[in-house]
């Protein structure tokens, strides 16, 4: 497999939202028009994402200002410019670690992690300094690994020390029904700093909520987050998978206890832009909170790479043969659209989201 075609799979995410429908339509131009003026609406109408909340034909330029063309002065973020979560300053967009070791659903095999090495190599040279795993990501016997395997990418490095000394890791801590108190998290964390190497985690987070199926659970799991903070063991904490309510109710507890919650993670992407992600995104801008949205390329889907008759291999076949036939206008628009540019389907898209996340609380992985 080429190096190119790790980087596709390696930032790939889960889908869990509901898909976004667009307005087919032929005219390529039109589809280029929609992402530069940022106006996807999403199943729900009032989840529209806009530069503004005008009407369509105040959003447009006068005829004779469309003729002009002006040239683009920089782009959305300079590749050394970083972005505020929490107390730490992070590259405009991150690089998640779901598939290191996840043979299930990825096919992950050892024999893949030297070219992993390369691609991890290739982001920090690039600018992203900010990791995001957890102590869940790996299957069976590789339970860790993605942990195992981005602590060593990050001894491995061959620039620069300071450069190397920059990555910022946010690692996840899973909601096991077996951590039941405040210090089997800490014990969790500290498991994950070994496994990891390193004496102290960006961002710790609680991988999901348990309100719903175990309560009592779920308070000595922010007792837990609280104690790593307090302890040093991370720099910040942050939260996944949480839904509106119960985001309010655990940044208002930690408020209490004097630890800032700095981020949120949930699935946003052309794929899922929901009723209950906006209002994520507006509780996250309203609190200070760095949105972390996950999901960018939607497992692959957003790709170019897959269509209704090249699905991947395993159980991703089983989505992708459900969904990607009502993408087939838009994958090819933008596939236009990346043609006329030069670039690739996967840079159009990601663009689009690093423009969206300008002036507001959103972050991409």
């Amino acid at each position: 497999m080429k190096l190119t075609e790790y980087k596709t799979l390696y930032t790939d995410s889960m889908v869990y939202g509901p898909i976004l429908k667009c307005k087919e339509s032929t005219n390529p131009v039109d589809e280029e028009r929609k992402l530069s003026g940022m106006a996807f609406c999403t199943t729900t109408p009032t989840a529209c994402l806009s530069r503004c909340s005008a009407s369509e034909e105040t959003l447009l330029p006068s005829p004779a200002f469309r003729a002009l063309k002006i040239p683009r002065l920089r782009p959305p973020f300079w590749p050394w410019e970083k972005v505020k979560m929490g107390s730490l300053m992070v590259s405009p967009m991150g690089f998640g670690t779901w598939a290191w070791g996840n043979q299930l659903l990825w096919g992950y095999q050892k024999e893949m992690d030297d070219e992993l090495q390369d691609v991890f190599n290739l982001a920090v040279e690039n600018g992203i300094n900010l990791f995001d795993t957890a102590d869940s990501y790996g299957t069976g016997r590789l339970n860790g690994q993605s942990e195992r395997l981005l602590g060593k990418f990050i001894r491995d490095f061959p620039g620069r020390e300071g450069v190397r000394d920059g990555v910022v890791i946010a690692t996840k801590f899973a909601a096991y029904p077996w951590r039941l108190t405040p210090g089997q998290f800490v014990k969790a964390c500290q498991s994950s700093l070994g496994r990891l190497q390193i004496e102290k985690i960006g961002i710790g987070q609680l991988h999901w909520s348990t309100a719903n199926y175990a309560p009592s659970q779920e308070l000595a799991l922010w007792d837990g987050l609280v104690a790593m903070y307090e302890k040093g063991l991370v720099r910040g904490v942050g939260v996944s998978n949480y839904g509106p309510k119960q985001l309010v109710k655990i940044h208002n507890y930690l408020k209490s206890r004097g630890v800032p919650l700095s981020s949120a993670q949930v699935q946003f992407s052309l794929l899922s832009m929901g009723e209950k992600q906006m209002q994520i995104k507006d509780i996250c801008d309203s609190l200070g909170i760095r949105l972390i949205s996950y999901s960018p390329l939607g497992l692959g889907m957003l790709t170019g790479k897959y269509t209704a008759s090249n699905l991947p291999r395993g159980p991703r076949a089983l989505l992708f043969g459900q969904i990607l036939p009502g993408l087939e206008t838009l994958v090819r628009s933008l596939g236009e659209i990346a043609e006329r540019r030069g670039k690739t389907i996967p840079q159009v898209f990601l663009l689009f989201l690093l423009v969206l996340s300008i002036n507001n609380s959103m972050y991409y992985l």
